[in-house]
């Protein structure tokens, strides 16, 4: 079966660099630990976060996606493993310090209900102290609509809302996009 992005991931760096608020957000962090980035894609966070020290283990649909991921890790002898697999099966959160969706979340009618579970399947399962980082385009109900299910569980603490405006050069064409990070850690509370 082939999965859509492996078509788009066949353009290296597809979507760009990295949020410069998200990476500033783990730099300026303490301490490091294990980071789950689901949905890693070409794995432009994932590679990030392991060249600054993070352990990361990066889940995508998208073989192509992964193997150009994997590729740089071996590289740069980073701390980065890529898996291809269904991020709406994979369960083992309890090794995590981090759980980082990016860009995951459209909330269309026809998937809400089904990304609406994974943020509440994700928050319910992870381990008392992890932080759980969401980046999510601020447009239309995106935004209420995480949060509203960010809300539905028990046991979780806001800690981080932060706007920011993306920027994205390719050659030529410029875009800008509003964004939101919001980042929530789990309590045993």
């Amino acid at each position: 079966m082939t999965i859509s992005y492996d078509k788009h991931y066949k353009t290296e760096n597809l979507f760009g660099h990295p949020y410069p608020e998200l990476i500033k957000f783990f730099d300026q962090l303490t301490r490091r630990g294990r980071v789950l980035d689901l949905g890693c894609g070409q794995g432009r966070d994932a590679i990030a976060l392991a060249r600054i020290g993070f352990t990361v283990t990066g889940i995508d649909h998208s073989t192509v996606g992964v193997d150009q991921m994997n590729r740089i890790a071996v590289e740069e002898n980073l701390s980065l493993t890529g898996l291809v697999g269904n991020i709406y099966e994979f369960n083992d959160l309890e090794p995590f310090d981090f759980i980082l969706l990016d860009s995951m979340f459209h909330f269309t009618k026809s998937d809400r209900a089904r990304e609406v579970g994974l943020v509440q399947n994700i928050i319910s399962k992870a381990r008392s102290g992890c932080l759980i980082v969401f980046c999510i385009q601020d447009t239309g109900n995106k935004v209420k609509i995480l949060i509203e299910a960010i809300n539905s569980i028990e046991r979780q603490k806001t800690l981080v809302d932060q706007k920011f405006c993306y920027v994205y050069k390719n050659g030529r064409h410029t875009s800008e996009t509003n964004y939101r990070m919001i980042v929530v850690e789990k309590s045993n509370v």
